[in-house]
């Protein structure tokens, strides 16, 4: 993908995180920066999709054991490792809308202020729809009654 830096040069390859750490504040969701979150959430998605794959073959792949504390052993990590994936494939809802976030135009800013995410925070979690602070006002609410 062929993006504009802020001093207007093309670019045939996507942004370091130091490089749109660098940028303005003007710049903000522009397409470079979008590009770059993109690339980031696929490279995610298809992890996760990896990932599910190598435990579906891995749960195919049971053996019979005949050492009870063996075959106990085996059922644990397949109860961990379907755990995991369970978690992972709630992520994977979350990485495919942050994708349509961003093809509607609205990836980075906040649901509930419609102020700018920020960088840092979108660089830690890409899939976040909450400003820090409309978040910590979220978990107190949680705390304080139970929502």
């Amino acid at each position: 993908m062929v993006t504009k830096t802020s001093s207007g040069k093309n670019q045939d390859r996507l942004l370091t995180e130091k490089e749109l750490l660098a940028m303005s504040e003007s710049d903000y969701m522009d397409d470079a920066q979008l590009a770059f979150f993109r690339d980031r959430l696929q490279q995610l998605e298809q992890e996760i999709l990896s990932n599910a794959d190598t435990t579906t073959e891995n749960l195919r792949e049971t053996q019979f054991v005949p050492d009870p504390a063996d075959r106990a052993t085996i059922e644990e990590e397949h109860a961990l490792e379907l755990r995991t994936r369970d978690r992972e494939r709630k992520l994977l809802k979350k990485v495919q809308q942050s994708l349509k976030l961003i093809d509607s135009g609205e990836y980075g800013y906040c649901e509930e202020t419609g102020e700018p995410i920020g960088l840092k925070r979108l660089l830690a979690r890409p899939t976040a729809t909450l400003s820090l602070e409309a978040q910590e006002r979220r978990e107190m609410r949680q705390k304080l009654y139970g929502d």
